[in-house]
């Protein structure tokens, strides 16, 4: 590991409780030794990355990292707790603790020795060793790959200050390194004869790609444990690692002699096509590190039932039917997901287009005859009623896309055709967003049993292209039109007279609620259900007005986190780090534009202040807008569609109070956080001078 860590680097006790007071403790010795820069703001990056992902591994691991500007060369800390710390592994609290920083342009060789720690974390010697060294230097020395897990372990049990148990116990991991290599040679052979049956067959071939959002830990660990999982099964099994250091794809010649393919991610995987028509796990990218046997087994199981994947999969946890151990309300929420995050770009364009066409044309431009009828060159109506015309064609792909995708997220590309064609029978039958929603899942749910069911050999290649959708979209078809449809029907009919009807305290309840929903998770699941909700009442061509009055509520809120983060980094600079600062000055325009998640970065580092905070600002904000009566036809846009909100002075002020109270709100909490930090601070630095007789007597406060 070169000097990436040294012995200053090391805590072999390390007090800390909670994950994030390790974090900052093994930071503080970076900071030390002027590896970081800025301690807050690397801890934000820190936290930011471990909000993406736990980093708790089986096995009492933690790997804390991230790439960060405030990290002046790779340095690795590395801490050892008796006590145990959270790190949010399955199987408890971690004991040996790896602080990884990365700068944020570290080259590929950096990158390389710090993917070679995370290999060697899934040796068992290795991590043995580091719980029974009992000297810094000898752990950095280990850590760097200067000494053997063996050495290591029989200086442990050298050390004069080791006790008879603890020498007998480094003894043991000492014979157990030593005999690894031949124990692990041994079962690896008999493994092979056990799954061959002869040493002359040919074995099972597997290629997998592993990858993570860093790129630093979590991918070469997973590549790691999938490669001695399967030298132990006797398969043969070559890794595509696509980590921060770029990746070599494999031999095209490899992956065509594959019998199967493993996918451990979190993040797309790159040229995924390539591996289409052969039998696929695809999973999370910790499962490849936990439970790599299981992984192989499925996909030897799926082989010789002759199950393969017609093309490339969703390829980031929103957008796949969810990780093997997931439970369904977790799945239900990736499947709606991905069609809602498939259908925004359409409700941006098509409702954009549409706000223009009003503002060029007026608000009876929704009368004009088809411009392909009428439409003259120098009239500003005309080019109104085009933008409007355009507009309302992308809203008509609302529905059909959002249960279209619902579907991907099911059943992969097979679920496209059956989810849009009950997408588009549910608007035919006016259910709406509601039939929409059953129309995808399902579509999602016919594919999926269709694809269960063993074919002849010979039909395989016309599955994914005749067989699947015809079948498929029969079923949907047969369901929307005969059996279900006109009760969702009813339903949407319901859901929007009641809409229509709100008045009074109800519509500012609506208001309040949706704006609590905007700034939960700013961008999150639970967002883009209030934001969904909102451009469902205005996809028409006459929305009514109850439905314009929850959209610009529900724009109004969106805007009060970010606006609110700027506000505060502006008049506070002092309650946040260098980085936030900056995040800061970016957050005005990504709030006045309403893009919530620029307020991610501030809530991430500091969640338990930001997120009431806005929440807050977010219902003031709500209940104002429904109170003022404001309307909006655009379903984005921010303050660039001003002109285009009815009531527009109000709602600024709408907009305006809600990030005063977020603003307020976050300034006395973090201003409360630093008067108990200085105290704290305070009290230590008293405590030597109060304490300097040496009596039991209490000291006075």
């Amino acid at each position: 590991m070169s000097e990436m860590i040294t012995a200053d680097l090391v805590d072999l006790d390390l007090s800390a409780e909670t994950k994030e007071a390790a974090a900052r403790a093994l930071a503080e010795r970076m900071v030390a030794q002027g590896r970081v820069t800025d301690l807050d703001g690397f801890l934000a990056d820190v936290a930011a990355r471990e909000a993406q992902m736990p980093t708790g591994l089986d096995g009492g691991i933690g790997i804390p990292h991230c790439r960060s500007e405030h990290v002046t060369e790779p340095t690795l800390a590395f801490g050892r707790s008796a006590a145990g710390i959270d790190f949010g592994a399955p199987d408890g609290p971690a004991d040996l603790i790896f602080l990884i920083a990365a700068p944020a342009g570290a080259d590929d060789a950096h990158l390389t020795i710090l993917s070679a720690l995370a290999r060697q974390l899934m040796n068992a010697e290795f991590t043995s060793a580091l719980r029974a060294v009992d000297d810094a230097t000898a752990a950095a020395a280990l850590i760097r790959g200067d000494e053997s897990p063996a050495a290591a372990a029989a200086g442990a049990a050298a050390s004069p200050a080791t006790t008879e148990a603890e020498a007998s116990e480094a003894a043991e991991v000492a014979e157990v390194a030593e005999g690894s290599q031949d124990s692990v040679a041994v079962s690896a052979a008999a493994s092979a004869d056990t799954a061959t049956g002869t040493t002359g067959e040919r074995p099972f071939r597997i290629v997998a790609v592993t990858s993570c959002p860093t790129g630093i830990a979590h991918t070469y660990m997973a590549a790691e444990s999938l490669e001695n999982a399967g030298r132990a099964a006797g398969v043969e099994l070559v890794v595509e690692t696509q980590g921060s250091a770029g990746f070599t794809r494999l031999d095209p010649a490899v992956i065509a002699a594959a019998d199967g393919v493993i996918f451990a991610h979190d993040v797309p995987v790159r040229d995924k096509d390539r591996f289409a028509g052969k039998p696929t796990v695809d999973v999370g990218v910790k499962a490849g590190i936990n439970r790599p046997t299981e992984l192989i087994s499925e996909v030897r199981g799926k082989a010789e039932r002759g199950e393969v994947t017609a093309g490339s999969a969703p390829g980031t946890p929103v957008e796949r039917a969810g990780a093997a151990g997931e439970g369904y309300g977790t799945m239900l929420r990736k499947w709606l997901m991905s069609g809602v995050s498939y259908m925004v770009p359409f409700v941006a364009a098509g409702g954009l287009l549409i706000a223009l066409g009003f503002a060029i044309g007026g608000y009876q431009i929704n009368k004009a005859p088809s411009v392909m009828d009428h439409f003259v060159w120098t009239q500003g109506d005309s080019w109104g009623a085009l933008l409007f015309q355009i507009g309302g064609v992308a809203f008509g792909f609302l529905v059909p896309v959002l249960a279209g995708y619902i579907a991907y997220g099911m059943a992969d590309r097979p679920g496209i055709v059956p989810g849009f064609v009950g997408g588009a029978i549910s608007l035919t039958i006016n259910a709406g967003f509601l039939g929409g929603l059953a129309a995808g899942l399902i579509a999602g749910g016919v594919v999926i049993g269709i694809q269960k069911v063993r074919i002849p050999a010979a039909l395989r290649g016309i599955m994914p292209v005749v067989v699947i959708p015809l079948i498929s979209a029969a079923i949907v078809g047969f369901l929307m039109f005969v059996v279900i449809g006109k009760p969702i029907a009813s339903a949407q009919k319901g859901m929007t007279d009641w809409l229509n009807g709100l008045t009074g305290s109800n519509a500012v309840l609506l208001g309040a609620l949706l704006g609590l929903m905007m700034c939960f998770d700013l961008g999150g699941p639970v967002n883009k259900v209030a934001y969904t909700f909102a451009t469902a009442g205005i996809a028409v061509a006459s929305p009514s007005d109850s439905a314009m009055k929850i959209m610009a509520a529900v724009m109004a809120a969106g805007m009060v986190p970010p606006l609110a983060m700027a506000l505060a980094t502006t008049v506070r600079g002092r309650l946040f780090t260098q980085t936030e600062r900056e995040n800061g000055k970016a957050a005005w325009v990504l709030g006045a534009s309403f893009i919530s998640e620029g307020a991610i970065p501030f809530a991430a580092a500091d969640p338990l202040r930001v997120i009431p905070s806005a929440m807050a600002g977010g219902a003031v904000t709500g209940a104002l807008s429904m109170i003022f009566g404001a309307t909006l036809r655009a379903p984005h846009g921010g303050i660039f569609v001003v002109p285009l909100i009815g009531n527009p002075f109000l709602y600024l002020i709408a907009i305006a109070a809600g990030v005063c109270v977020t603003t307020a709100l976050v300034v006395i909490l973090k201003g409360m956080r630093k008067q108990a930090s200085a105290g704290a601070g305070a009290g230590v630095a008293e405590a030597p001078i109060a304490t300097k007789a040496d009596t039991t007597e209490p000291v006075a406060a």
